[in-house]
């Protein structure tokens, strides 16, 4: 797969499963365009990592030891603003969705598309599309705009 965008992208992979983590690695590894920059195991070390590194794109599971990694993407995204995030998750509620959303990261995938969708995925995020897994689809509505003009702040 080649992310064919110039330059390579440095690759954060945030993942607590050893397995998983190898397996995501690799596919990054193997692409042209991407490099991985570094790989941690936990939402702590994920957030160290990214504000010493500044990665472009950070993989991140939802599921984390010591700090969960929707709250290791709001620390991250104050940390590392330009870092784009793509969760990687088994967690597929529409509540756990929408909270990784609102985190501002710019995907979710579910691990189990993660064969014919991570390459897909990481191109929609890094050129500023949010990227739903086909898994996901289902569990998780955007508002309607209605609904976010209800909650705009008044003035």
């Amino acid at each position: 797969m080649d992310v064919n965008i110039g330059r390579s992208i440095r690759t954060l992979v945030v993942e607590d499963y050893a397995p998983f983590r190898f397996l995501v690695s690799s596919m990054i590894r193997n692409a042209a365009g991407l490099k991985i920059v570094g790989e941690v195991a936990d939402g702590l070390l994920g957030v160290r990592a990214a504000v010493r590194l500044q990665p472009d794109l950070i993989t991140l599971d939802i599921q984390l030891p010591t700090l969960n990694g929707i709250e290791a993407a709001r620390h991250i995204r104050k940390l590392s603003p330009d870092s784009r995030i793509l969760f990687l998750t088994n967690e597929m509620g529409p509540n756990v969705l929408q909270a990784a959303l609102e985190t501002g990261a710019e995907g979710v995938l579910q691990k189990a598309d993660l064969n014919d969708e991570l390459f897909t995925a990481i191109q929609s995020v890094l050129a500023g599309t949010r990227f739903i897994s086909r898994g996901c689809r289902g569990t998780y509505a955007p508002p309607s705009a209605t609904e976010v003009a209800a909650s705009a702040p008044t003035t």
